[in-house]
């Protein structure tokens, strides 16, 4: 598959943010299951979104982009042309949705599809659908060992959610749980930093920006 069979699959390209060592993919943030409705929550880490606002909200086409790939989300080629795409990457890291999130378990039995199928990737999913994930386990399926699933707190200054084997909270006026994100002293960015990729710290705490 070509480059250009796969974006076209895909609904549009892979995404780059300025903070990441590798690539990534989203979705509009507008749908997330449950980060949505935490949008409007004053106190809550979804509150006053990034992934709603800025270039998000200022320019249309990235936002129509958005919506493209998540309806691209149902072509039964999904799965082969993301391994594709990730692959021409050359990259040893893949970071899922940096806006967005998982929308049901057969999104998740993808995404942990195309880890399976780039074992020589590690792959690092953000997310706060704790009960989607814990469905397709309990359906008897596997979360591959390169997939890091750190599943979100709800609230800054929050504890770590206590059924997730790895977790990630934001600090303000508290001080960080666990390992604390560098970016901040980093002019925001993760540098040498593979920490939300490192399935030994079990919970990472993202300082409030």
């Amino acid at each position: 598959m070509n480059k250009i069979e796969a974006i076209n699959i895909l609904g549009g390209g892979l995404t780059t943010t300025s903070k990441m060592p590798c690539k990534s993919f989203n979705l509009p943030a507008w749908e997330c299951k449950t980060g949505s409705k935490l949008a409007k929550v004053k106190g809550t880490v979804c509150y006053d979104c990034y992934a709603m606002k800025g270039n998000y909200q200022r320019f249309p086409a990235i936002k129509q982009g958005q919506y493209k790939r998540l309806d691209a989300l149902f072509n039964a080629g999904w799965v082969d042309a993301m391994v594709s795409i990730i692959e021409r990457e050359k990259n040893n890291y893949f970071r899922w949705h940096d806006a967005g999130d998982i929308q049901s378990k057969n999104h998740f039995k993808n995404i942990c599809d195309v880890a399976k199928k780039t074992p020589h990737i590690l792959h690092w999913i953000p997310k706060r659908e704790h009960k989607i994930v814990n469905d397709f386990v309990k359906d008897g399926n596997t979360i591959p060992d390169n997939l890091i699933v750190r599943i979100s707190a709800t609230k800054v200054d929050g504890k770590p959610p206590s059924n997730a084997m790895h977790t990630s909270t934001v600090h303000k006026d508290k001080k960080a749980i666990g390992f604390a994100c560098p970016s901040s002293l980093q002019d925001g960015k993760c540098q040498d930093c593979r920490a939300c990729w490192d399935t030994n710290i079990k919970n990472i705490s993202y300082k409030k920006h």
